[in-house]
């Protein structure tokens, strides 16, 4: 494997890309919903479902989050509030992305019903798992995702069991990468900024992980940031280490940026001379 590059240049380089890549290119992002509300509340809320419709193609993610938000009114959090498990059936009605359906959307949004009940929000639920003197987010993760089943409605389905569909929703390390709940913290957790929100002031920036998909993961090993080639926990945690040589307390603030070369197909899998001359990391790639 070629030598990496310094890391003050792939800082400076990463930098570049992440001036290149910014908020102007929301409209490829399912964060794009989160940002129509002003209420910490809504856009908690909205969060929630956006990151957890976050897998599959782009163009059904977006089309899956706008149907679900728009069933849901003006006011996400006030919808959660008042939710009637009959009621809501109905109103999303028809509804599918891939392999979730109405019911498990429902399901969702009852567990956040009874997360908000319980603890005031589902940033304050996070919140009570977290150590401050842990490395990262991955045992409050794993405590949110537990909880978070745990207040789920079994009754919803056949048999009073909750189906592996709804489940998924829920990830825990080191089982997953838990791309979609690492997505929602980064909007939750760090800035505010242009990009993310900031509102959970009790988890530090620090302590994220970046969001594993496999454009991240490709485009890492490409620039040296790991050499792990698996889709899981451990290669999520080493390129987050990598990120915080280049900035310890807020490592993940690269990921929209690295994101958008895979989504938007710049960054090819082969060399490519006529879209690597325009990439930022042209002289830091090992590819």
């Amino acid at each position: 494997m070629p030598r990496r590059a310094s890391w003050s240049r792939l800082r400076q380089r990463l930098g570049a890309l992440a001036a290149t890549f910014d908020v102007r290119f929301l409209d490829t992002d399912p964060l794009q919903f989160v940002h129509r509300y002003s209420s910490t509340d809504d856009r908690e809320i909205a969060g929630l479902v956006a990151s957890a419709l976050a897998y599959g193609q782009v163009r059904q993610v977006l089309a899956s989050v706008e149907t679900a938000l728009a069933r849901m009114g003006p006011r996400p959090a006030a919808f959660v509030d008042g939710l009637n498990l009959s009621r809501a059936l109905a109103d999303f009605k028809g509804f599918k992305h891939r392999f979730n359906d109405a019911r498990d959307l429902v399901c969702l949004l009852e567990a956040a019903r009874r997360a908000r009940l319980e603890h005031g929000s589902l940033g304050d639920l996070f919140a009570a798992g977290f150590r401050e003197e842990a490395q990262d987010v991955g045992e409050a993760l794993a405590a949110f995702s537990g909880r978070m089943v745990g207040l789920m409605e079994p009754r919803l389905y056949a048999g009073g069991v909750l189906p592996a569909s709804v489940r998924f929703l829920f990830p825990a390390p080191p089982a997953s990468a838990c791309k979609r709940l690492c997505l929602y913290l980064r909007w939750m957790v760090r800035g505010p900024d242009a990009l993310d929100f900031g509102q959970w002031r009790r988890v530090p920036p620090r302590a994220l992980v970046i969001p594993l998909d496999t454009h991240v993961a490709r485009i890492a090993a490409y620039i040296g940031l790991t050499r792990r080639r698996t889709m899981g926990w451990a290669t999520a945690c080493d390129i987050t280490a990598s990120l915080r040589r280049l900035d310890a307390a807020d490592p993940v603030k690269y990921d929209f940026a690295i994101c958008r070369l895979g989504i938007l197909d710049h960054c090819p899998r082969k060399r490519d001379l006529r879209k690597c001359a325009a990439c930022p990391l042209l002289d830091v790639c090992l590819l």
